[in-house]
């Protein structure tokens, strides 16, 4: 149960988050002991005096966000707890003693690679270039070999352009306009909502490269291409490299200022975080950041990226075993989601109703509930999803539902559907090889799971 409330509902988070207060001052970091009845405060009382909604003080009653020693003076005043109940904590430390700001990150330099025309530089780029070409001529598929066996290796021709960029290695990229720029950052993004690996294959290096040869001091456009990288990266399963270019679109957010893409910096490090099993620096990380007051000032589309970082939040409880949190965030992101309307940051994987249940889905999965999966998946219009790039998530997940269930064939022919939908992103992605692989391996093979195996890259002719 997510929180013990008293027969008229009111007083339980008040008494609750004093427990918390008290024992955050006298024991940080231990966890919090069970609710017990105490001073009887309004949450509401709480949250006007402080500035928080009802959905922080849950996540600080539960523990899901941290108690910053800011948190424990605003709500010690607020609560009306006297300071010996606190102990020696707050009269030591300086407010915000353990989140002490930092100062701004270093901007990016150019490559120092670029530029460089010496005798040496030119050896080694005659040799780079030379041995791309003989890779090439190996690598390339005949001329008889289905285009599908080809895809099947896009991701690792994206992954080693975009480590090349990153290193600063290849070909002199000619330097755009800013007005260029961010014309072809609007077209890699439209590569990644419609799955087209080919171009983004090519189009998302080059961007890299030239946004950092570009002389402009405003670095939004490379900011944005590290993160656009950074997701795919991800979705790859290349989390070295994604470390690499979330951290430098971190630093590169941080120099902007602007509140959108820092909070998206911090959401694509919660996801790395989660991944790497760092669940609870994961949900700080998200929850942190979506309650940044620079984040609640930028709009609508402030609005809706808190609603993705408390959606990502939830995927992470999931992934941590806690499924009654993790519905309690989902169920946070989707009134924020309903308020909004529209589809929102679309360039972002955007942020809607459609777009809340359809995370819902892969959290229910993550929690080990394909039966809560798949009726969630049940209840999503595919054309209400923003894009190719997520309908071919939704496809996929019931996939992997159905499999975890036990449903062989039905898992089949949603990574069918999903394949029809997104044939390259399908192709490429080691999920997909190995939720294709163990069937290969655990039953029975018919036709269409060869072909598809053939396809995916999993099984060679």
């Amino acid at each position: 149960m997510l929180r013990q409330r008293d027969p008229e509902g009111s007083d339980a988070i008040g008494d609750s988050l004093t427990v918390r207060l008290v024992h955050e001052a006298r024991s940080p970091g231990r966890p919090s002991p069970p609710y017990q009845a105490g001073a009887g405060r309004h949450a509401g009382e709480a949250g006007r005096k402080t500035g928080y909604s009802a959905a922080q003080l849950s996540r600080l009653e539960r523990g899901i966000s941290p108690m910053t020693v800011d948190a424990l003076r605003a709500f010690a005043d607020a609560l009306g707890i006297p300071s010996r109940a606190l102990g020696p904590l707050l009269d030591t430390l300086r407010p915000g003693r353990h989140i002490e700001p930092t100062g701004p990150y270093p901007r990016i330099p150019v490559p120092t690679l670029r530029g460089r025309e010496d005798g040496e530089s030119v050896r080694r780029r005659q040799f780079l270039a030379a041995s791309a070409a003989a890779a090439a001529s190996v690598g390339a598929p005949p001329v008889d070999c289905p285009a599908q066996a080809h895809e099947a290796q896009l991701g690792e021709v994206l992954v080693a352009r975009l480590r090349d960029a990153m290193l600063g290695l290849g070909s002199s990229t000619p330097v755009p306009d800013s007005e260029h720029l961010a014309a072809e950052l609007d077209h890699a993004h439209r590569d990644y909502r419609s799955c087209g690996y080919t171009d983004l294959a090519v189009r998302l290096p080059r961007l890299i490269s030239a946004a950092h040869a570009a002389p402009a001091t405003d670095h939004r456009v490379l900011c944005s291409s590290y993160l656009l990288a950074t997701r795919l990266l991800i979705k790859l399963d290349e989390q070295q490299l994604g470390w690499m270019a979330a951290d430098r679109a971190r630093q590169l957010a941080t120099v902007s200022g602007d509140p959108i893409i820092v909070a998206e910096s911090a959401r694509q490090l919660a996801v790395l975080a989660r991944k790497a099993g760092w669940h609870d620096q994961a949900l700080s990380l998200a929850l942190d950041a979506a309650d940044a007051p620079e984040l609640r000032d930028a709009g609508a589309p402030g609005t809706a990226l808190r609603g993705l970082l408390v959606q990502s939040a939830a995927y992470t409880a999931a992934w941590k075993g806690d499924p009654a949190g993790m519905r309690e965030l989902t169920t946070e992101a989707a009134a924020l989601a309903s308020g909004l309307g529209d589809t929102r940051l679309r360039d972002l994987g955007g942020f809607s109703p459609a777009t809340v249940q359809l995370h819902l889905v892969s959290a229910e999965n993550s929690v080990g509930d394909p039966a809560r999966a798949l009726a969630a998946a049940h209840t999503i219009d595919p054309a209400a999803l923003p894009s190719t790039e997520r309908r071919a998530r939704l496809y996929t997940d019931m996939a992997h539902a159905h499999h975890r269930w036990g449903h062989r064939d039905a898992c089949i022919s949603s990574l069918l559907v999903a394949e029809r939908c997104a044939p390259q992103e399908t192709h490429a992605r080691p999920a997909v090889q190995s939720l294709v692989s163990g069937l290969l391996l655990s039953g029975r093979t018919t036709p269409d799971l060869r072909g598809l195996a053939s396809r995916v890259g999993v099984l060679r002719a």
